[in-house]
């Protein structure tokens, strides 16, 4: 009998196709993805939301978030994607499933879009490939999404995507732009036995 501690098995990343999109690798070695990354990290609509644990000022900070990224797909813990237009190949944002707990098989998703991208359902869209995946091939039982009490956008791409809303977490998030100081949360989730969105 396998432990279900040795069930975790380190995955090779796998680019997802549809409604539009494709999701793929980003590439800290590439100049123009690295300036995506950082377009979007400094994006007034994404700090006002968002505020990660590295912030990023320059292209340096956005290639080692990058490379870190990368890592820890390579360890099994997190899986990053480029959004990208699929006729095109244009980055239109960045789709994280982040924690993964294989024991037991959680992980937590993040989002955003480059304002060039917003008003057409990239979010949505991507959101519904990548937790399809993570809830069926990486075998994952549920999906966690935390957003900022008061951004309606992502509540709204969250209930869109099958994740309904679980309660207001209390202090849950850094406050837009530091890290001493901590505001409310809406968590939303959904399960591998949840139906799919229509």
């Amino acid at each position: 009998m396998t432990d279900v501690h040795d069930q975790h098995l380190i995955r090779p990343f796998t680019p997802l196709h549809g409604h539009g999109l494709r999701l793929c690798a980003w590439d800290a070695d590439s100049g123009a993805q690295a300036q995506d990354w950082l377009r979007g990290a400094l994006d007034p609509e994404f700090g006002r939301w968002n505020t990660p644990l590295t912030l990023i000022h320059d292209l340096d900070g956005a290639r080692a978030v990058m490379r870190r990224r990368a890592e820890q797909a390579a360890q099994g813990t997190s899986v990053s994607y480029r959004i990208t237009d699929e006729s095109s190949g244009t980055t239109l944002g960045h789709l994280g499933i982040n924690v993964i707990d294989h024991v037991l098989r959680t992980a937590r998703v993040g989002y955003w879009v480059l304002p060039e991208a917003r008003g057409h359902g990239v979010a949505t869209r991507a959101l519904r490939l990548g937790a399809h995946w993570a809830l069926t091939d990486l075998g994952l039982h549920r999906l966690e999404l935390g957003h900022a009490l008061g951004h309606d956008a992502s509540c709204t791409v969250a209930e869109r995507c099958g994740f309904h809303y679980e309660g207001t977490l209390r202090g849950a998030m850094f406050e837009a732009g530091r890290h001493d100081a901590f505001r409310d949360a809406h968590l939303h989730a959904r399960l591998a036995t949840d139906p799919e969105p229509s």
